[in-house]
């Protein structure tokens, strides 16, 4: 399941990446369906953080792999 989700990051870096930003998996929970990621560079300050978390990331995955249930960014 771990590399399933990698995967779908991977094919989402490239955009990320093109605006200065980045993201990478942190952990997932199998069983309540909790995706933690760190959302890193310009992505990890920009205002419109949440609007790429939620419509982007967060779509992204959850149509990808349907075991992930909610996506959280956290900072480590």
């Amino acid at each position: 399941m771990v590399e399933k989700i990698k995967n779908v990051i991977e094919q989402i870096r490239p955009s990320l990446q093109m605006d200065g930003g980045d993201v990478q998996f942190v952990d997932f929970d199998s069983a309540s369906g909790l995706l933690k990621i760190e959302l890193m560079g310009h992505c990890a300050h920009c205002p419109m953080s949440s609007v790429t978390l939620g419509q982007g990331i967060e779509a992204e995955l959850k149509r990808s792999v349907s075991e992930v249930k909610e996506v959280r960014a956290v900072q480590m």
